[in-house]
């Protein structure tokens, strides 16, 4: 079993902070384009919900995979995708690997404010040419010294405007594409750092995503999470974390947009009756309802397997493929119920609407998971060629 009674106690202590201090503040932020970063993950660092699974030695709760996962669900009953998404960049995404390989030192100077929430983090790897496809970056970290000059750019970074450091991806050599990457924490005041600028995004508008410059940034080589040209390695482990967080918290916000469509469309008359008295409409919604839940037991069981030590690619794959697909399409069925008013920004199935088309491209497209999958299946052309 996955969850048990000991998850109890920490599950209602984040319900109870979401309900106060995050949704009545939502759609204020949503408009404002920026939620409070520091002011929130100081509250829930002090809580210490930035370091379930983190080490004792460095703030954490050194809690397994379990309790991080639970706190990915219930993040999903936040009325927004944006301000949840930045939290499971800190907690599952910029974190992971820095965590499982970084030296001492790294540790204390970046993994414990990010744990207290004394520092906001975000994660470099997508770039203009290079998003789902990681081995391609262009970003280089070249060797001067005691220290790494890095120079490239960052597209799509959640947190960056508002973040004190970035865990980046960066080529450390001339090697195979696979083999040539480093995982490099930057503190972002550093002399050549540039926030570009703030995205416009269409969704998640209360995340803070920037476009990041580097000109000649120089940082200190102790400053790399574990070995030289381990760091694609390091990404592809750190990524079925973010992929099963990120399938994980779509779970409540679905099932809140199911519960709110049935409400409006009891409430809703057309020709005679109510919307929901249509059969395709109550018969949809409780099919939604079952993909919901068939699409929890795909998470539990990969979040098990993770917790035992096995290998989770697959299953954390799937999982992330699940969940873009069933967003698109939920809401997308949704919000037709809604009629006119689906159409509006006031109403929350617009908003998920916006929000969860995200999950089908970032961290790993829908193809880009289809590919791993088929290459694992043996059934990937160029894959099945070499073997």
């Amino acid at each position: 079993m996955l969850f048990t009674a000991d998850h109890d106690e920490p599950r209602r202590a984040l319900q109870k902070f979401i309900a106060a201090e995050i949704n009545p503040f939502v759609d204020e932020w949503e408009k404002a384009e920026q939620f409070p970063s520091h002011e929130l993950f100081k509250k829930l660092g002090d809580l210490g919900f930035l370091g379930l699974n983190k080490p004792v030695k460095f703030g954490g709760q050194g809690l397994d995979y379990s309790y991080a996962l639970m706190m990915a669900e219930e993040l999903g009953a936040i009325r927004c995708g944006g301000v949840p998404m930045a939290i499971g960049v800190q907690t599952d995404m910029a974190t992971p690997a820095l965590a499982r390989f970084g030296s001492d030192e790294v540790r204390r100077e970046f993994l414990a404010p990010a744990i207290a929430g004394d520092a906001v983090a975000c994660v470099g790897v997508s770039e203009p040419g290079a998003g789902s496809d990681v081995a391609s970056i262009k970003t280089s970290a070249r060797s001067d010294g005691d220290d790494y000059v890095i120079n490239g750019g960052k597209m799509w970074i959640t947190n960056g405007v508002k973040a004190d450091w970035i865990c980046l991806l960066a080529n450390t050599g001339d090697g195979p594409v696979h083999r040539n990457k480093s995982l490099i924490c930057v503190p972002m005041k550093s002399r050549g750092v540039e926030v570009a600028r703030k995205l416009d995004k269409m969704g998640m508008r209360s995340s803070d995503t920037a476009q990041i410059f580097f000109d000649n940034v120089r940082v200190p080589k102790r400053n790399r999470i574990g070995e030289e040209g381990k760091g694609f390695t390091y990404q592809m482990i750190q990524f079925q974390e973010e992929r099963l967080w990120g399938a994980a918290a779509c779970l409540k916000a679905h099932e809140f947009i199911i519960a709110e469509t049935i409400e409006y469309t009891r409430n809703r008359k057309a020709f005679g009756g109510s919307i929901l008295d249509n059969q395709i409409v109550h018969f949809k919604l409780a099919e939604l309802q079952t993909e919901v839940e068939l699409l929890r037991s795909l998470i539990y069981r990969a979040a098990e397997a993770l917790v035992a030590g096995e290998d989770v690619t697959r299953l954390a794959t799937m999982a992330k493929l699940k969940a873009g697909r069933l967003g698109r399409e939920l809401t997308d069925a949704c919000l037709q119920y809604w009629g006119g008013m689906g159409f509006m920004n006031e109403t929350p199935v617009s908003r998920a609407y916006r929000d969860s088309r995200l999950t089908s491209i970032g961290g790993g497209a829908d193809e880009v998971m289809l590919m791993v999958l088929c290459k694992m299946m043996g059934t990937l052309p160029g894959a099945r060629q070499k073997q």
